[in-house]
């Protein structure tokens, strides 16, 4: 059977993506987002989920391209001069690899923002990672190790398989081949350390290589060509622009809204008998099965 979790990745960043969020789930195909427990308009996101039972939410960890939940002064080697994470991906990757200090900054901080959103009381449907982060094999193993003490039943492994996307697409293909040789055997470890822990994994994610450009036109290309089993598509919607660190130009999140409450895009999901969930209703689904 062919079943889809949709996600919506920076719910709390801002308010139009919050907009979207509700509006795409309410209207439209979306049944997950992913909180950023940091963001500005997080304390909207969060009333918003309480009053959409259905939505699944889940925790957006963020050790990039962001704010932390800890002091600047307590994670000095995570964050720039203005007190926000580092751009600089693969320099931190590196420190988090050799530097047991950062580590600890790192489990210090990612508890920290476990912690937030027990605050808010939602229930915790999964993890995932802004700029998938968490493809860092040390930074894995500490996400893992606090979503099994936090008890969160699912992990996203962001794994593009690059035929399905090349067929759906036919462009890009030297792109899509080597993103998806590339983390190929990390997202098999990421699986099967995940599983082994148990918790539930997506089989595979569409998104990674068409991120900001998940319009009407390439998320029916991947509904035509998803294949049996659990799939996750995720995007990053907003019902509008927004001024205060927006995102990259070659984002539409405007267009990948649209996408998620498109009639067409409905009538496919129909057509091809895909059955929308998410990694809080697999959850349910397995324990009941159990």
């Amino acid at each position: 059977m062919k079943r889809l979790i949709v996600t919506a990745d920076d719910f709390g960043r801002c308010l139009p993506i919050n907009e979207a969020v509700e509006d795409a789930h309410v209207n439209g195909i979306l049944t997950a987002a992913s909180l950023m427990v940091t963001g500005d308009a997080v304390d909207d996101a969060v009333e918003r989920a309480r009053r959409l039972p259905g939505l699944s939410v889940g925790l957006h960890v963020t050790l990039v391209d962001g704010r932390p939940a800890l002091p600047p002064a307590v994670i000095p080697d995570l964050v720039e001069a203005d007190g926000r994470f580092t751009h600089r991906l693969v320099a931190l990757g590196t420190l988090i690899y050799l530097d047991r200090r950062v580590r600890r900054q790192v489990t210090a901080e990612l508890r920290a923002q476990f912690e937030r959103f027990r605050a808010t009381g939602l229930p915790l449907g999964h993890i995932d990672a802004h700029h998938h982060y968490h493809l860092h094999p040390t930074v894995f193993d500490l996400v893992l190790e606090l979503a099994v003490e936090f008890g969160v039943p699912a992990i996203r492994v962001p794994w593009e398989p690059p035929l399905i996307s090349w067929r759906a697409h036919r462009d890009g293909a030297g792109r899509r081949l080597a993103n998806g040789l590339f983390h190929l055997r990390r997202a098999q470890r990421m699986r099967r350390r995940a599983r082994k822990a148990g918790l539930i994994t997506n089989d595979r994610v569409f998104g990674v290589n068409d991120s900001g450009a998940m319009d009407v036109q390439r998320l029916g290309a991947f509904l035509a060509a998803l294949p049996d089993g659990l799939s996750e598509v995720y995007c990053h919607p907003a019902t509008r622009g927004w001024d205060e660190r927006p995102m990259p130009p070659r984002y539409r999140c405007v267009d990948e809204y649209q996408a998620l409450i498109s009639p067409q895009i409905g009538h496919q999901i129909r057509r091809h008998g895909i059955r929308l969930t998410s990694f809080a209703l697999e959850a349910a689904s397995q324990r009941t099965e159990a």
